[in-house]
């Protein structure tokens, strides 16, 4: 079995095959640090966070790098509007993204670079097109000439003459043509700006990507991701200034999560549907909403709504509740499990395992992984319906949920601890409890510690708790 993946370039799936043999070179455009990201925004970061722990449980060594925007007309409108600096803005807003992405367990990529960081890259990127004839200055402005990539518009599949002809003819315009796009644009009152060969001005949008990628991996990645709303022309840019510069395949693989809509509608401030995800997460926590953007398969739109997002949440508590009633038989488990049943569970195992693997190595496919997940939780269920279960085979079962959950960044372990001060309290409240001979009551709350890692044990001078 080989990993398939959809390639936005070719419209087609193809085997995934990495330059380098077991190495990934993988890219993902990142937010632009103005406010606070919206639920849509988490979707990306959701695919392709699985798409990388994916590949690392596949044995790949990914090297995942994710950008930040920190230069942009939204941040300076944003800084002048909260008077203040658009490095102390985009600091701000780059916390809490990060804040943003823990909370939906994604995990950090291995290189967030950011735009301020990478200015003297963006330069030489862009003396090097000039100096072959893909850009020139125009009053302080660095254009691209689109006109002299002839494969511009291969990944949009948009020929350049259509989109020519459906060009808006700007009036008294400084460019060659109105499609060329800005490499550099020339410093404006009140700007945040740099010093460059063009005069003082700072960075277009598309050039950062590209200069990034350069810099931290290289001429040709193998896997470059993002939204669908990014292939025009932001990724087509890219490839057009990208391949000019090195003469080489920009990237092997380009992959697009679609829209999410808010009850069936586009997402839109007009319409009052605009969430915030940090809101979301307060309410409904980041595990739920990773588990309901994974429901569908990311190359299909996928609608958000609060009666669907109670039904992620209703069938995540449903494999929680299994992996917990599982650890709980483990205590009474059998040390040598029951003839001939070692070799069904094995086999049992085993065909889950499988048919997790095909689902997503067959494009990523997370609904259906999903699908197997549940069927996993069917199967501990009617193992733990045995009167004698064997420890061996229901840590398996344990296990098998454990490694297809991680896969999907989904954790079933409750991870919150207990401070100090909270366990003396439930430590005086079990003692009062088994003074009133409330026994039932004492019992539930050390079970309670020790399901959170503190284990208590009476002693003649009173109880003592230490942590697991």
């Amino acid at each position: 079995m080989s990993v398939r993946l959809f390639n936005t370039m070719t419209k087609e799936k193809e085997e995934f095959i990495p330059l380098q043999p077991g190495k990934v070179k993988m890219y993902v455009c990142g937010p632009t640090v103005y406010n606070y990201i919206h639920i849509g925004n988490a979707r990306p970061a959701i695919v392709f966070d699985t798409l990388r722990r994916y590949l690392l449980y596949r044995g790949y060594d990914v090297t995942f790098v994710r950008n930040i925007t920190d230069v942009d007309d939204k941040l300076i409108r944003a800084a002048n509007e909260e008077q203040t600096t658009v490095k102390e803005l985009a600091d701000r807003y780059t916390r809490a993204y990060n804040e943003d992405m823990a909370s939906l367990s994604v995990m950090p990529p291995d290189i967030q670079p950011r735009v301020m960081e990478t200015i003297p890259e963006i330069i030489e990127f862009i003396e090097g097109l000039i100096a072959k004839g893909f850009a020139y200055e125009s009053e302080g402005d660095v254009y691209f000439r689109i006109g002299n990539f002839k494969d511009y518009g291969k990944l949009s599949h948009q020929p350049l003459e259509d989109l020519q002809a459906g060009a808006r003819i700007e009036v008294n315009t400084i460019k060659e043509n109105p499609l060329d796009f800005a490499l550099w644009k020339s410093a404006k009152p009140g700007e945040i700006t740099w010093d460059s060969p063009w005069g003082e001005g700072r960075p277009g949008w598309h050039i950062e990507c590209s200069a990034m990628i350069l810099k931290f991996l290289g001429k040709t990645i193998d896997i470059h991701a993002g939204g669908s709303d990014l292939v025009f022309p932001h990724h087509e840019n890219e490839i057009a200034q990208s391949e000019c510069l090195t003469g080489q395949v920009f990237a092997r693989y380009w992959l697009h999560n679609a829209m999410l809509n808010i009850d069936n509608e586009k997402m839109s401030k007009s319409l009052g549907n605009f969430v915030l995800l940090r809101d979301l997460v307060g309410r409904y926590g980041g595990q739920i909403i990773r588990f309901f953007m994974l429901t569908g398969h990311y190359r299909s739109p996928i609608n958000f709504s609060a009666d669907l997002l109670a039904q992620a949440a209703n069938g995540l508590e449903r494999i929680k509740t299994a992996f917990a009633n599982a650890g709980h038989r483990l205590k009474t488990a059998r040390d040598e499990e029951p003839n001939g049943l070692a070799d069904e569970q094995a086999a049992v195992i085993q065909r889950l395992r499988e048919r997790f693997i095909a689902e997503m190595d067959d494009d990523l496919n997370t609904a259906n992984a999903i699908t197997v997940l549940f069927d996993s939780t069917k199967e501990v269920n009617l193992y733990l319906r045995h009167q004698n279960v064997g420890y061996t085979e229901l840590n398996a079962y344990r296990s098998l949920l454990l490694e297809i959950a991680g896969v999907l960044g989904l954790e079933l372990e409750n991870k919150e601890t207990l401070l100090d001060g909270e366990v003396e309290t439930l430590i005086a409240e079990r003692t009062e409890a088994r003074k009133q001979r409330n026994f039932a009551r004492a019992d539930e709350i050390r079970n309670e510690l020790e399901a959170k890692g503190i284990l208590l044990e009476d002693t003649p001078q009173g109880i003592r708790w230490r942590r697991k």
